[in-house]
């Protein structure tokens, strides 16, 4: 049975899209979240990531839909770290010394399955070397990884889901969009997504060098915005930093304000950017509507370049455990951690899909709508 046509949570069949931020250990909120819509019949028809983002986007467009929660959770098992002890049957203060454990494994042995200290590498202590190999950890973990739980030839049959992945160009700074609808998608385009220096190389494909899209852009919102031709979509948007805190007293703190807020959305200044161009098309087509007979034929073709009222339902889901301010949250692979992480996601949006605020009513003029999801606080405390 198609679940699309007959799920009664998307009566209208907008095309859905899932936007995914970097951010580290921090992903596997977005795994909770994918589980969920999963559930729900709300399978993504585009899947759009960055960083963690472009990993968990391709283990969704690289498999078939019955393997994705599969091999999304064999990639979260290999790359976790065993905890000292049970995080569920222990104190908080217990619990926040088991991470900085974990943290400190992860920064001294890397992470299975993903990446790995370079040993006696001259990179540490200011020597050169090759561009691909300028960087504290070893990559090469991850690429096998990849090969092994993404079906690279599904995700870029016709038929599959539409991924797209973003980096940026070393050399220039500029943004790099790979979307497997203009060519082929490999393990190192999505290498080159999650590639954050100095902790991981740059990843050269055709000859130019690639780092982290999040160094551009951490949430890919702009691409969903963008996309021609305009289409009605329900975009669920998950967010892994906070834009909004409260004043930093500590080191600790300080050190986690200023990453939240280099890696938070900016997606509001998006949002309001093509708010102005909606406006603005439906100013040309109401003025293109009062031409007389004769001119509205001859200028027929420049109306085609505007195109068609479109409405986005944005739901936005905000990763929001305090992990006691700890600016190395991201690369806290802790099981206990993940796990939590993982039902934190699945959590959040279960709530979104019972509220279903897409299901509203607008006007169809309406450009954007976007449904924010109230933080419940009995969900952001407990183990993180």
């Amino acid at each position: 049975m198609d679940m699309k046509a007959s799920n009664n949570i998307n009566p209208c069949q907008h095309r859905i899209a899932l936007v995914l931020q970097g951010g580290g250990s921090l992903g596997a909120y977005q795994a909770g979240v994918y589980q969920a819509l999963h559930e729900h019949g709300l399978t993504p028809d585009w899947v759009v990531g960055t960083s963690i983002g472009a990993i968990n986007a391709a283990l969704i467009a690289g498999n078939k839909r019955g393997n994705c929660l599969q091999r999304m959770k064999e990639f979260w098992e290999r790359v976790a770290h065993d905890d000292a002890f049970d995080m569920n049957k222990v104190s908080d203060a217990s619990r926040q010394f088991n991470i900085r454990l974990a943290t400190m494994d992860t920064l001294m042995r890397g992470a299975p399955g993903f990446f790995s200290p370079r040993v006696m590498h001259p990179f540490p202590y200011g020597m050169p070397v090759d561009p691909e190999q300028a960087s504290f950890y070893d990559t090469a973990p991850l690429a096998q990884t990849l090969r092994e739980l993404v079906d690279f030839d599904y995700l870029n049959s016709p038929d599959g889901m539409r991924l797209t992945v973003e980096a940026v160009k070393v050399t220039c700074g500029r943004r790099a969009i790979f979307d497997n609808r203009r060519s082929q998608i490999s393990p190192e385009h999505i290498m080159a997504s999650g590639a954050l220096p100095p902790g991981f190389p740059a990843v050269r494909i055709d000859g130019e060098l690639y780092w982290d899209g999040g160094l551009f852009s951490n949430t890919p919102l702009e691409t969903v915005l963008d996309d021609e031709p305009r289409v009605d979509t329900l975009c669920f948007m998950v967010d892994l930093w906070s834009a909004a805190g409260e004043e930093p007293c500590t080191v600790d703190e300080v050190a986690t304000r200023q990453k939240d807020v280099m890696y938070a959305s900016r997606s509001k200044n998006h949002i309001e950017h093509y708010l102005e161009l909606h406006n603005l098309r439906g100013l040309v087509r109401k003025l293109h509507g009062e031409l007389p007979e004769d001119c509205k034929k001859r200028t027929a073709y420049a109306m085609e370049a505007v195109g068609r009222d479109s409405t986005i339902h944005i739901v936005r889901l905000a990763y929001s455990g305090r992990d006691w301010h700890m600016a190395s949250k991201d690369i806290n692979f802790s099981r206990g951690s993940i796990e939590w992480r993982w039902e934190q996601g699945y959590s959040d949006a279960m709530r979104a899909i019972r509220h279903r605020g897409w299901m509203t009513f607008v006007p169809a003029e309406t450009g954007i709508v976007v449904h924010e999801l109230v933080p419940n606080e009995a969900d952001a405390v407990g183990m993180k």
